[in-house]
């Protein structure tokens, strides 16, 4: 009977683990001075050796012939243990047994000494699945256990297990593989089952498994059907699109030209790629990109290695990264969604046509993308009108009193107290100036004021009641509609102007000298977005 490659090539010693060595080491110390716990808990991701070890561990911990902290898997011990005919070590999921029924069953055997081994042994996998009034029972035989009783728990969530759980166990943090162990053991497991396998294979392998060697054996399992494993095969095996058709859908949208993305992606879909996968490659594409462009070369450790330092930079050429962040913001949420939707074809096909838009600014007559703060169309209604300020009391004055001088009423009007919402001193003399603004905004907006005072990206002006902020940086765009930023602007442009005014953003620079031109001439251009 076949069996599967993962189960085949489970580590049976310590040594035989991979990545781990810093858990493994520990354990097989403890074994061998016999300085072991009563209880361990093993945290980690799936695929990372956490039961692989808890059997280990139990076989080293009853091994007749203990090697240096290895059990020997020869003595009639480790041969019961691992057949499972020696029913003092159990292995219990908690995802099927979490009452606290299955619990005070394992309190009424525990107390019993073991019949054919040293040590009572129970491995509890996927622990945090247990219920509240289960885990109180475990902790009641867990206070005071016998010697002869050793807990191993193993959880992928940690944060569900209770702390008076935790505060009675060794931890140990399993960590995520890296692509390096999991070739070597792909290629250890090749050799030694004669597959012929190219080295494209096993890079792409090892980078699907995503730190889980399980995963990765699993994979290799599946695209094994006679002859030589090629990246190829591990593409339609996976049905994953693979990065060169991926590059080529980006490249096409970053050019605008959204029909051949669309023709790009047919053909992706049409070999069996799932669209939610080729949207995901997508989206770990654009992520490459921009921690090659944010974290420089310290950044070529941390991308996923499907293209090299050089073919992203020549990918994302020309595209600013406020576009790369849009679009990667754009494709977390679709991808989010996805398992929601019934047609992820039409919802993928959506979500490219969107993308030609903020990366290659391709324009489709009668679509206007929506705004982050929508806004009626409406001309504003004027805010009711507020009293007038008192001004500060003075003494009555008998109404008999008149002045005694023509020239003496001007006088008290001019020498009357002012309002307290009169307008901040403008050191141009005439409208603020953009700079004004955001010099007098900078202790509200904090880091925004250096990009928005990035002349490269933005102008902006006022005329009337208008701040009119001009950009085509769509990063830019979308943060100045944010309803903070856009409230700090209008409400530092009126205490500098001393009147109400609104905010109106728009998508094209100036092309006439200036940044006072008239409003009416930008309005030709369409999508304003207006704040009050």
């Amino acid at each position: 009977m076949y069996q599967a490659l993962y189960r085949k090539y489970r580590p049976m010693r310590f040594g035989d683990v991979v990545g781990q060595e810093h858990i493994t080491e520990t354990l097989r110390r403890q074994v061998a001075a016999n300085r072991t716990s009563h209880a361990y808990i093993f945290v980690g991701g799936r695929g990372t050796g956490k039961t692989t070890c808890a059997k280990i561990l139990a076989r080293a911990l009853n091994c007749e012939n203990p090697q240096s902290g290895e059990p020997c898997n020869a003595c009639p011990s480790c041969l019961g243990i691992m057949d499972g005919s020696i029913l003092d070590v159990v292995e219990i999921d908690a995802a099927s047994n979490n009452g606290v029924d299955n619990v005070r069953t394992i309190r009424e055997e525990a107390v019993f000494s073991p019949t054919s081994v040293r040590k009572r042994v129970y491995i509890i996998d996927e622990v945090h699945m247990l219920s509240t009034s289960a885990f109180n029972a475990l902790l009641k035989i867990m206070e005071e256990p016998p010697e002869h009783l050793v807990f191993i728990l193993a959880t992928t969530e940690l944060n569900k297990v209770p702390a008076t759980i935790l505060s009675r166990t060794q931890r140990y943090n399993f960590k995520r593989l890296t692509p390096a162990d999991i070739e070597g053991r792909i290629r250890y497991v090749c050799d030694s089952e004669g597959i012929s396998i190219t080295d494209g294979a096993v890079t792409l392998l090892a980078r699907l498994a995503d730190g889980a060697m399980r995963d990765a054996l699993s994979l290799l399992d599946q695209c094994l059907s006679g002859g030589e494993v090629t990246e190829e095969r591990v593409l339609s095996g996976v049905g994953i699109a693979g990065s060169g058709r991926v590059a080529s859908v980006f490249r096409a949208l970053k050019g605008g030209d959204t029909a051949l993305a669309l023709g790009e992606f047919e053909g992706i879909y049409a070999s069996g790629a799932d669209p939610a996968g080729t949207l995901g490659e997508l989206l770990s594409l654009i992520r490459d990109m921009l921690i090659v462009r944010v974290a420089g070369k310290g950044g070529e450790g941390l991308i996923t290695g499907t293209l090299s330092r050089a073919a992203l930079d020549e990918l994302s050429d020309g595209v600013p990264t406020g576009a790369l962040l849009r679009a990667a913001s754009d494709l977390g949420t679709v991808g989010g969604s996805m398992r929601d939707v019934r047609d992820r074809r039409t919802a993928a096909e959506v979500a490219l046509v969107k993308l030609g838009i903020v990366l290659g600014g391709a324009q489709f007559e009668g679509y206007e993308e929506p705004k982050a703060a929508p806004r009626p169309a409406s001309e504003p209604k004027p805010a009711a009108p507020r009293p007038a300020p008192k001004p500060i009391a003075e003494a009555p004055k008998p109404v008999a009193e008149a002045p005694k001088r023509a020239d003496e009423a001007p006088k008290q009007a001019s020498e009357a107290p002012k309002p307290s919402a009169a307008p901040m001193p403008n050191p141009s003399g005439g409208e603020p100036t953009w700079d004004e603004i955001l010099e007098a905004a900078k202790g509200e907006l904090g880091t925004y004021v250096n990009i928005l005072g990035n002349k490269a990206d933005v102008a902006a002006w006022i005329k009337g009641n208008v701040l009119t902020v001009a950009t085509e940086n769509p990063f830019v765009k979308t943060m100045t509609e944010q309803q903070q930023i856009s409230r700090v602007l209008t409400e530092t442009a009126k205490r500098l102007t001393g009147r109400p005014v609104q905010l109106a953003i728009q998508n094209e620079l100036p092309r006439a000298e200036g940044a006072s031109a008239d409003l009416d001439y930008f309005k030709q251009f369409g999508d304003f977005v207006t704040f009050k």
